[in-house]
Order: C-alpha cells, then structure tokens, then sequence
C-alpha cells in the first residue's frame, strides 16, 4: 500500500475534503496547494500524477492529531500528577 492509497483512504474515512486536508497540514506549518493536493488523488497512469511523499504523509497524520484532539498543552499547564502511594486513613465503626 502506498502512501497515496493510505491518504485517499483517510480522506474517504473522515469526509475530508481538499480544503479540510489543506487546512489540516497548515497546523503543523506545512503548505500546500489544492491543486498540488489533487496530484496525489489521481491514478498512477495520469500525467499530472504525483507520489505522495512519506514527509507529505507524516505531516498530514500530526496535523490530524492536532485537528481531532486539539493542540498539546504546554509543559506549565500541565496538572501535576498526585502521589497514589499516600497511606489511606482507616476508620474504626
């Protein structure tokens, strides 16, 4: 499977359109054009096809990361983590 077949396959499976997968890339600061985009979607033998790059595919899967569960809280907005080793207090009834 290429990598053209796994990003038309997440783009059929998520409804995503050309403008959603644009979009998509430029949260991780990655631009592209629609008409560079349809490249990848036509078939091997077209002329104006083009090979969807594993840089291309790494950077649209952590965009779709960021795209479905939001960006990742800095390291100070982290809540910090409580000890689960702390002696709990019996009571005497």
């Amino acid at each position: 499977m290429t990598n053209n077949d796994i990003l038309k396959k997440l783009r059929v499976a998520l409804k995503l359109r050309d403008d959603d997968i644009v979009n998509i890339l430029a949260l991780v600061d990655f631009r592209i054009s629609k008409s560079e985009l349809g490249a990848f979607f036509r078939r091997e033998d077209h002329p104006k096809y083009m090979e969807c790059g594993d840089q291309i595919l790494r950077n649209f899967l952590n965009g779709l990361v960021i795209h479905l569960r939001g960006p990742m809280p800095k390291k100070s907005d982290k809540p910090k983590p409580q000890s689960q080793n702390k002696p709990q207090k019996k009571s005497n009834n």
